[in-house]
């Protein structure tokens, strides 16, 4: 890869995303995949693409390789804008203030809660019995 490009790591939930950006043609391929090939729901693209138009940037102008694993749909989603969005920090850091704003450079730290012994999932109890 003679090409340059810029690298950015996105994380959701037990979902891990590496999204790399270069200038060319506004190629988005997701695990080999067309973007719209592989998140399929309605809503995910517009998700994923947020923090292009965020940032006033064309996505037409760029291509995006990601590779994602592990995890459900949402959380890949959302890892994958996170990705994006610390990729175009690292293109042009100027665009800090606009992704910050927006909300795309933020972690969302829910995972799922733990199993506690005693109980039958991370809250809910055994039912109550008097006698």
């Amino acid at each position: 890869m003679s090409e340059r490009y810029f690298e950015g790591i996105g994380r959701r939930k037990e979902s891990s995303a590496r999204v790399r950006v270069s200038s060319g043609s506004g190629k988005f391929i997701v695990n080999e995949k067309e973007l719209d090939a592989y998140f399929t729901r309605h809503g995910d693209t517009n998700t994923i693409l947020a923090p292009f138009a965020a940032a006033g940037e064309k996505q037409s102008s760029y291509d995006v390789s990601v590779l994602v694993k592990g995890g459900g749909v949402t959380g890949q989603t959302d890892a994958v804008m996170l990705g994006v969005a610390r990729a175009l920090i690292k293109l042009n850091p100027e665009l800090q203030p606009a992704l910050r704003k927006g909300g795309y450079l933020t972690r969302n730290p829910l995972v799922k809660e733990r199993k506690k012994p005693g109980l039958k999932g991370a809250r809910k109890a055994p039912t109550y019995t008097k006698r």
